[in-house]
């Protein structure tokens, strides 16, 4: 026994939806046995555009039975039935949630006729009710109308029932460990089945063959399924419209969060939110004020001239300053982590001699200040870190030269390595963001023994 359903609703996403009206026709494969449609008052206003799309408006609803005065009609004419639906994860999640914010637990099997229709009658441009009812010769009156649309499923249901090869393909679908219903109407089970459980990254794209979404992960397949299982509204959203999966493999996490950094920025997907601005970075940079006495700043990178070193944030441009003054006695006025003041007065750095009192010749202090300078360029090192590459016999490479990410690449493990130009033919070369350094500064933090420092000689330590 089935029940072929059609809602409509407020249209505030699949958590803040509001079912407007409902209708319901039991169907047990051959006759309908019972139908039940209904206006239902959402307790709430709906918007001009959902009264534009479905003409169903305030007025029309206020004197209509609540969810809560219907409920049991709706559990009881589906019990022991079939959920079907046209994009069945729609209808059947704004029940269920309405249901259970009521109190009422809902739980029924589900079939889509948007997946069936793919698998039983492939071969159409577009999938969508309206589009498929025209191509099949099925009426479809009062579109976007809970009763017009719930027939216009029934009789595609019906057809779908004497499709060839219904039987096999209605098994599968009803099967409790079948994926069918669990994957996007528009996507092809095979392009989910494609998918590795291993490390690296994932794209999601629309019927244009264009990313939507990108993300990384270290199982690929189990972590794209889990955005099946998402109930955010987004999320369904963003399903709906994928057609196709793509992927590639990374071997490790590290070239895997890279690899989703590049993409993100290249690509531009309308549902990744992350990433897609460019960080504004800062630079500490130093000048001579008309005293001679050498200052230490910092600023954004593109009003730092020269600057000895970059960073992510003003507070790590700050953490960094404090550091220089305390390691080699310098001013905290002078490098400007106190402003307008006569001298300075640090809570916390008490070392400076007294450059800003007159009490320090000014060419003791620029020693130092040249000195601190060096150090802050010192820290742009060069090195490479390895990790697992994408089979047993393969190391991943990620190379940063002076501070600056060059790229990654995979390696053979018999490979004898000694020489940096060695590395470097075997690197995929990258753009040196700032995501793609606070990802490798972030790892070098936590497993800094996967980190082979360089010497100036092109010499590894």
């Amino acid at each position: 026994m089935y029940t072929i359903i059609d809602i409509e609703t407020t249209g505030n996403g699949i958590k803040g939806n509001k079912i407007t009206e409902i209708s319901i026709f039991k169907y047990d494969g051959t006759t309908i046995i019972e139908e039940y449609t209904t206006l239902i008052n959402p307790e709430c206003e709906i918007s001009n555009f959902i009264t534009s799309l479905t003409g169903i408006d305030n007025a029309m609803v206020q004197n209509a039975p609540t969810l809560k005065e219907v409920a049991a009609k709706i559990i009881e004419i589906t019990k022991d039935t079939i959920f079907v639906a046209h994009s069945v994860g729609f209808d059947y999640n704004v029940i269920k949630n309405e249901l259970h914010h009521i109190g009422i637990p809902f739980s029924r099997k589900k079939l889509c006729t948007v997946r069936l229709s793919r698998k039983l009658i492939p071969g159409f441009t577009s999938y969508s009710l309206g589009k498929l009812c025209s191509s099949l010769n099925i009426p479809l009156q009062n579109r976007h109308r809970a009763r017009g649309d719930a027939h216009a499923t029934l009789l595609l249901f019906k057809k779908l029932l004497h499709a060839d090869n219904a039987a096999s393909v209605f098994s599968t679908f009803l099967n409790a460990k079948s994926q069918e219903n669990t994957l996007p109407p528009a996507l092809p089970k095979e392009e989910f089945l494609k998918l590795p459980n291993k490390a690296g990254v994932y794209y999601f794209k629309d019927k244009n063959n264009k990313s939507i979404y990108i993300g990384k992960a270290i199982a690929i397949k189990k972590r794209v399924l889990s955005h099946f299982y998402n109930k955010a509204s987004k999320a369904i959203e963003m399903c709906n419209k994928t057609n196709y999966l793509d992927f590639e493999v990374s071997g490790s996490e590290l070239v895997a969060l890279l690899m989703e950094s590049a993409a993100i920025k290249k690509e531009m997907p309308i549902y990744n939110s992350a990433q897609k601005k460019t960080a504004v970075p800062y630079g500490i940079f130093s000048y001579e004020d008309r005293n001679g006495i050498l200052h230490i700043a910092y600023n954004k990178l593109k009003f730092a001239p020269n600057a000895v070193q970059h960073y992510f944030s003003i507070t790590n441009c700050r953490l960094a300053l404090e550091k220089i003054c305390e390691d080699f006695n310098l001013c905290p006025k002078f490098c400007h982590l106190q402003e307008n003041i006569p001298h300075c007065s640090h809570y916390k750095i008490k070392k400076c001699h007294g450059i800003c009192q007159q009490k320090e010749s000014v060419t003791t202090y620029n020693k130092r200040v040249k000195q601190a300078l060096q150090s802050l360029k010192n820290a742009n090192e060069s090195y490479y870190i390895k990790e697992q590459g994408r089979t047993k016999e393969e190391l991943a490479i990620v190379l940063v030269l002076q501070g600056v990410y060059k790229g990654y690449g995979f390696i053979n493990k018999q490979e004898q390595i000694t020489k940096i130009e060695e590395i470097e033919a075997f690197i995929q070369p990258q753009k040196n963001t700032l995501d793609a350094l606070q990802i490798i500064q972030s790892y070098c933090y936590k497993k800094p023994k996967n980190v082979v420092l360089i010497h100036h000689h092109n010499e590894f330590v």
